[in-house]
Order: C-alpha cells, then sequence, then structure tokens
C-alpha cells in the first residue's frame, strides 16, 4: 500500500473547531485530509515536488477544479489538482463517481435486499442531507455487472455434481414499451457431500424446449459434466433437453409437483382420505413399498368415477417420481424434490415484487444474479431442507 506523508493547515482546522458546529468541524477536517492526500499524490505521480525540477518529471501542474462528494455525514466540495495532460487521477475518486465506495455499497446491498429505488433514495437523503435520483441509483447497480457476469461464466469443471435441479419462473420485464412476461431459468447442484451450489441463471421469451437446451449446452461449455440424475417438474420441453443433452442421466419427477398435479384432478370436497391415502405412497423408503401403496390406492378408489382422473396422472407419471430411490438412501429427501431451488425462487419472488416491472433484461438477470450471489448460503445449508409433504 501506497504510504504518504503530509502536513495539515493547523490554524485552519482550528478555526474550523472554533467557529462551527461538531458537524461542520467533521466535514472541515475531511476536507483538509482528503485534499492535502490529493496534492501528495499529484506530487508521486510528476516523481517532483512543487517549484522542483527534475529529469524524471512525468507532466506539469496544472492548477484545481472543485468537485463535489457524497459521504455519509452529507455533501463536501474538494478542490481537486489536476495535470496539463490530463491523465492523473486521485484515487479519492473512482472515475466519474461523486459517491464514496461505502455509500456505493450500501446502496446496492439495499437494491439488491428489496428497497425499491424511490426509497433507497428516501434513506439517502435522510442520512445525508442530501438528495440523489433514482435514476442515479439504478445507473450504480450497473456497477455489478462486471460481478455478475463473472460469477455466471465461471468454470464448472472444479467438481463433481451428481445431482442437479432445475426450475423456471417468470417476471414482467419492459420491452420496447411494452410489458412482457420472460422465464428466468436456474438450475442448482448438489455434490457427494450435500453442498449445494448455484449453477447458472438465464433470462428468456418462454420457456421452452430450445430455451433449455441452450441453457444447459452452456453450462456443459463451462465444464459441466451429465449428471447421475436431474431433478425437476414435468415440463416437457425441460424433460427433451435433459434427454438430448445429458444421455444416460435419469431424471426424477419433483413429487411436490407431482402430488400437486394428482390433487389438482381430484373433486374439492369430500377427498382428505383420499389425499392423506395418496400421500402415503410418497413417505416410504424404498421402491418396492412406493409400488405396494401405489397398487393399493388404485384398487381401492378404481371404481370411484370422480378419481378417474387423478389415477390417470398417477400412473403415468409414478416411476419417474421414484427414481431417486435408486440412489444412496442419505440422499433421498434431498432428491425427491425441487423444494430447495422453489425456496430459492421465493427469495427472488420476494425482491421481484418490490420493483414490480424490470426496465429491461440486463437490469432482471443483474439484480437476480446478485440475489442469487448474495443468498447461496440459503441452499447450503442442507439440513433445513427436508420434504415437504
Amino acid at each position: 500500500m501506497t504510504q504518504l506523508q503530509f502536513n495539515l493547515d493547523m490554524d485552519l482546522l482550528k478555526d474550523s473547531i472554533m467557529n462551527s458546529n461538531i458537524e461542520t468541524v467533521v466535514k472541515s477536517a475531511i476536507v483538509l485530509v482528503l485534499n492535502e492526500y490529493m496534492e501528495k499524490e499529484r506530487d508521486n505521480y510528476l516523481q517532483v515536488g512543487s517549484y522542483q525540477r527534475s529529469s524524471e518529471r512525468r507532466d506539469y501542474r496544472n492548477g484545481y477544479y472543485e468537485r463535489e462528494l457524497i459521504i455519509s455525514i452529507g455533501k463536501i466540495k474538494l478542490r481537486v489538482p489536476r495535470t496539463r495532460e490530463g491523465e492523473f487521477s486521485p484515487t479519492v475518486f473512482e472515475k466519474y463517481s461523486r459517491v464514496d465506495q461505502a455509500l456505493v455499497l450500501s446502496m446496492l446491498e439495499m437494491v439488491v435486499n428489496g428497497v425499491s429505488t424511490r426509497k433507497v433514495t428516501n434513506i439517502i437523503e435522510q442520512l445525508c442531507g442530501e438528495a440523489v435520483s433514482k435514476s442515479f441509483v439504478s445507473s450504480l447497480t450497473e456497477k455489478l455487472d462486471p460481478i455478475v457476469n463473472k460469477w455466471a461464466n465461471r468454470p464448472l469443471n472444479v467438481q463433481y455434481y451428481p445431482y442437479l435441479f432445475a426450475d423456471a419462473m417468470y417476471i414482467k420485464v419492459r420491452e420496447h414499451n411494452k410489458v412482457v412476461s420472460k422465464a428466468v431459468y436456474i438450475v442448482t447442484a448438489m455434490n457427494e457431500k450435500k453442498k449445494r451450489e448455484i449453477l447458472g441463471l438465464k433470462i428468456d421469451h418462454v420457456e421452452s424446449f430450445e430455451a433449455w437446451q441452450g441453457f444447459l449446452q452452456s453450462l456443459k461449455a463451462r465444464g459441466l459434466q451429465s449428471p447421475k440424475l436431474v431433478i425437476s417438474d414435468a415440463h416437457k420441453g425441460l424433460k427433451k433437453a435433459i434427454e438430448r443433452e445429458f444421455i444416460g442421466t435419469a431424471w426424477q419427477r419433483c413429487t411436490v409437483h407431482f402430488k400437486r398435479n394428482i390433487i389438482n384432478k381430484l373433486p374439492k370436497k369430500e377427498m382428505s382420505q383420499v389425499i392423506a391415502d395418496m400421500r402415503r405412497i410418497f413417505q416410504t423408503i424404498s421402491c418396492e413399498e412406493a409400488r405396494l401403496f401405489k397398487d393399493e390406492f388404485i384398487k381401492r378408489y378404481e371404481d370411484n368415477p370422480k378419481i378417474k382422473n387423478a389415477i390417470e396422472i398417477l400412473e403415468d407419471g409414478f416411476e419417474d417420481s421414484i427414481q431417486y430411490f435408486n440412489e444412496p438412501e442419505t440422499y433421498h429427501r434431498h432428491l425427491a424434490s425441487t423444494n430447495s431451488l422453489e425456496r430459492l425462487n421465493q427469495e427472488i419472488r420476494r425482491r421481484e415484487r418490490v420493483i414490480r416491472i424490470f426496465p429491461n433484461t440486463q437490469s432482471a438477470f443483474r439484480l437476480i444474479g446478485a440475489l442469487l450471489m448474495e443468498n447461496e448460503n440459503l441452499i447450503v445449508l442442507n439440513k433445513r431442507y427436508t420434504q415437504r409433504n
């Protein structure tokens, strides 16, 4: 770290202390320190002090200009030194930034955690006594782009993921002056030590085979190997993409979605015992026991015309819903459903309700990606994820 030695104008600092309130004193002290710091930075850049001659001189002094900086105690005005060629830039400012980095990080954290830009501007005004526009807050979030993009494109060949979880949800995005729905694709994984990780994020127009196939191909391009098992709902496009891109990989139908599909085919009244008997099928510990309870369920209710459609759904998707039994028993409760991913979707939805409509697709990718990075710890605490009935 570069160390600079400099002297302060103590008379000026004394006058500020004697004649001002404490807030002004603090501001004056900060201004004095930062102005002197920038002056010494220019000397170091030029490699020559004031009124000195040197063959190693890089440039010439060219006066000063005033520039405002918003910090946590309000706005201050600094005397920024400049050089003739204009290449010198003091480290106090990030290029084109008028807000100190701690405040920038605070604003970004508020946005990522679901605080609207309007509320952020109100909070900053109350804290600093200075107003910032909503567009300014929005522009600051663009600082997340390189961070999120690096995370979204990181290599996936550093370890093997035997189990993948895939799901999509819809958000509202403004596009060509219209509000449209777009699909948010998310894939998470669990390794053999039961540690979970978010592998990828994609935003596309609709949930389709082509979109899922392209997403899975992008994960493979980053080094993802074919897993043993993929857990998802029964979207036809996703199933087809899994078959095409992961040859030899088994597919597990999420039991929570599956049970919901069956219940939706039942009458609304007097079905509590039927639902309890159906759920019993998925509370077993082996394929054989599950098949036994399934056969008993069908035999008990096959003559009831009100339950015919539900039985058809059960028979059609049953084998796909018990594929997790082929894996070691210690993984069963983690692989039966996409509950862990659903919980992640809920976190996204909670923030999305604040925003309501994303201004564009890139802003949606940026915020959701930052949220996934921020909340990746939510899916590594695997003991909290238990199968929901």
